[in-house]
């Protein structure tokens, strides 16, 4: 396929010329109607046929998911080392890891990180492994499966893909974040484990070039200049000064890494500090108004506030 000779580290960076992402729910629904009685490939019931859960009494056909992958293998390529942010690096990403591991994605981190780091609360597919009543609901989905989604996958594409996916899926708490956290500001290692060596852990966590602030994988602080990115129907920048709108906060050192989450998540480790700063919480969920979360600056304002608690002052 036109993806045969994409570079792994040009996916790790969101720089492999994918697109920012493909609205795999939109072909499967009538777009005109929201009643599921107009849906042509789902079910409200498991069946042999139907048998990938994408919420609650809906399940979609296992065949579409080759319909998925092929979107995905259809899909154009543009210019190599132009950074995009994209779902689709991390599809790939996660079928990569299965590929060479010869175990589904989520087995896989189950047995080599969660397990021997004791990371009970951390799963895909919540609901087979936890209390429904210790999962915080996610939102009133109004465009696709029109229900409160809780312990099913907030992401649709993720969702599609039996909750299962390279991009999303994965449920935490804050305490087991942390600890995987802790193993990374460890260089690897916890509890007389080593999981990476310290120096495969300093390579991805650090800028890789000047075409945006990304790590292999993980984010970083914002440089000098916001990248523009011309998608702004998923995850567009503009172009704004840093003194104007530092990221994460104005107090990260350079060596900070982490990531976001859509739904209003963060994790970042700062190794200059030995801090590791965990914000959970929900952007959209019935507030009508999921912009607001992030005009309101919410997650820099309480890291902020975290590092002028220990006296320091970006």
């Amino acid at each position: 396929t036109n993806k045969q000779n994409l570079v792994i580290r040009n996916v790790l960076l969101h720089q492999a010329g994918l697109k920012g992402w493909i609205p795999f729910y939109k072909e499967t629904i009538d777009t005109l109607r929201s009643d599921r009685a107009y849906y042509s490939i789902y079910s409200t019931e498991f069946d042999s046929l139907h048998s990938v859960r994408v919420a609650q009494n809906m399940y979609m056909r296992h065949d579409w998911t080759d319909t998925m992958y092929a979107r995905i293998l259809q899909s154009a390529v543009g210019v190599q080392g132009v950074y995009l942010y994209s779902d689709l690096d991390f599809i790939f990403m996660g079928k990569i890891v299965e590929g060479i591991t010869g175990m589904p994605l989520d087995q896989y981190v189950k047995k080599t990180f969660y397990d021997p780091l004791e990371m009970s609360s951390s799963s895909f597919k919540a609901r087979e492994h936890f209390q429904i009543n210790t999962i915080a609901p996610t939102e009133n989905e109004p465009g696709f499966r029109h229900q409160l989604l809780r312990g099913d996958v907030h992401d649709p594409g993720a969702a599609m893909f039996g909750g299962v996916a390279g991009h999303s899926g994965l449920f935490s708490s804050a305490y087991d974040l942390a600890v995987l956290c802790q193993m990374l500001l460890n260089g690897g290692r916890l509890n007389g484990l080593n999981f990476f060596k310290k120096s495969t852990v300093d390579l991805f966590t650090s800028y890789q070039n000047s075409e945006s602030r990304r790590g292999l994988g993980f984010d970083k602080p914002e440089k000098n200049v916001v990248i523009s990115n011309a998608d702004s129907s998923c995850c567009g920048f503009t172009i704004l000064p840093r003194a104007h709108e530092p990221y994460p906060t104005a107090s990260a050192s350079p060596l900070t890494f982490g990531h976001t989450g859509f739904t209003g998540t963060c994790v970042w480790v700062d190794p200059t500090y030995n801090l590791v700063f965990i914000f959970l919480s929900n952007r959209v969920y019935s507030n009508g108004d999921a912009g607001r979360f992030n005009r309101m600056n919410i997650r820099p304002k309480v890291q902020e506030i975290v590092y002028n608690a220990l006296g320091i002052k970006g």
